[in-house]
């Protein structure tokens, strides 16, 4: 099973290269695969690579349903 999350793109840097924000966390990524992105955007990211482009709404819907998937987890006891 693959696994590809939204996030927003926060920096461009040379070379395809770029940071986002992923609740908090930054990370770098590559954005070779997709074109004409631009700060504030939102990519789907998977295992470092923005695969796709995202629009803000449905990015956020889906950042809000892993953090409602995360607090269950959490007061379920169950461990990840």
């Amino acid at each position: 099973m693959c696994l590809a999350i939204p996030a927003r793109l926060v920096e461009l840097r040379p070379d395809d290269q770029a940071v986002v924000d992923l609740g908090g966390i930054r990370k770098d990524i590559s954005i070779a695969l997709v074109a004409h992105v631009k700060a504030g955007d939102y990519v789907i990211v998977h295992v470092g690579h923005a695969i796709g482009t995202i629009d803000p709404e449905e990015a956020e819907r889906t950042l809000a349903l892993f953090a409602q998937m995360a607090q269950l987890t959490t007061s379920s006891g169950v461990s990840t």
